[in-house]
């Protein structure tokens, strides 16, 4: 399969040029609305969070701690949910396409996984810009987050494909992991910090595998320290899983999906 999709290489990298040129074609700021959702969202949290609630992270009196974060919190979060929420409705979305055209449907994913990391960098030039203006840039620890990103994108990956695949059987799929994002956010230190949890509460949400994830940008860019790469293991082994999950569920079903879109 990944070898076909190789084949069409061509034909993924055109996809992800169009859609982005479609995209904000006719807009008079173009590329500026890529970023207005991440930076709305990051303003509305600053100013509920840190300036009416006051939150207080231990050991951190800068000024722009909770800024940075949030938006590292933030950031890494929206790249989570918008790959997997165009994953999981990728194939029924393009139905017309597949039924049209003979291309790999793995290119899909594929696609809606590279435009999300376009629009994730060019959010995090912006980050990587404020923390140089303000004197918090981590230095080369930055270097570290690559790894994190690659696990969070494999997790994210995996777990997409095995939905969309079954979300051509059962529509409910897509509006059930709209509404389990909105809880799973919640129950991840994204905002909040892990403190003001009670101990139990803690080590319930530790099986959540987006929390050491978040935990170690948090170290990252805001601690500026490396993350703890023994809390890895277990996002990184349930990321193995669920990719062996979404390709053996797509390669058993993938000749039914056509039929059934």
């Amino acid at each position: 399969m990944l070898r076909e999709v190789w084949s069409f290489r061509g034909f993924v990298f055109g996809s992800v040029k169009r859609e982005l040129q479609s995209k904000y074609t006719g807009t008079q700021l173009g590329a500026f609305w890529i970023v207005a959702q991440p930076l709305s969202m990051i303003l509305v949290y600053t100013v509920i969070f840190a300036g009416i609630m006051k939150p207080s992270l231990p050991g951190h009196h800068s000024p722009f701690a909770y800024g940075i974060y949030l938006c590292s919190g933030v950031l890494t979060w929206g790249l989570f949910t918008e790959m997997l929420g165009r994953c999981v409705n990728i194939f029924v979305e393009h139905g017309n396409l597949l039924k049209k055209v003979q291309f790999p449907k793995l290119c899909l994913p594929i696609i809606a996984v590279m435009s999300s990391w376009v629009h994730f960098c060019i959010v995090m030039v912006f980050f990587m810009a404020f923390l140089l203006i303000s004197g918090n840039f981590p230095g080369w620890i930055v270097v570290a987050a690559v790894p994190v990103l690659l696990i969070q994108t494999a997790l994210t990956v995996g777990l997409g494909i095995f939905l969309a695949t079954i979300n051509v059987f059962y529509r409910d799929v897509n509006q059930m992991v709209g509404v389990v994002l909105q809880f799973w956010f919640w129950l991840t230190p994204v905002v909040y910090a892990p403190k003001i949890l009670p101990s139990f509460a803690s080590e319930v949400l530790g099986w959540n595998p987006m929390w050491p994830l978040i935990d170690s940008y948090h170290r990252i860019f805001l601690d500026q320290q490396m993350p703890v790469w023994g809390s890895m293991l277990y996002p990184t082994g349930l990321a193995l899983l669920f990719i062996l999950l979404g390709m053996v569920a797509f390669s058993r079903l993938q000749g039914e999906i056509v039929d059934e879109l």
